[in-house]
């Protein structure tokens, strides 16, 4: 069954690009990526951003950077600052 939305739930394009920080065309590109899901509405095809989709991208993008800051370790630092100097 497809869910109906209220329009308290859902967020513009330039909400959310407010409330993330990012230019409007960076949520737009997620969209067209399928990083972000949208709803299409209106004869134009507006995007409307749920916000449990967006609290659910929220929380990857958390884990993601968690996992890459485990990766990171002081031997991990020291050898691509050896890479940049060219060691």
């Amino acid at each position: 069954m497809a869910r109906v939305y209220s329009g308290n739930n859902m967020l513009t394009t330039r909400q959310l690009a407010r409330l993330l920080n990012v230019h409007i065309n960076t949520v737009r590109r997620w969209n067209n990526m399928g990083i972000l899901k949208a709803y299409r509405i209106g004869p134009r095809g507006d995007r409307r951003f749920s916000r449990e989709d967006v609290i659910r991208f929220l929380a990857e993008q958390e884990s993601q950077n968690q996992q890459e800051d485990l990766i990171k370790t002081p031997l991990h630092e020291k050898i691509v600052a050896g890479n940049r100097r060219g060691l």
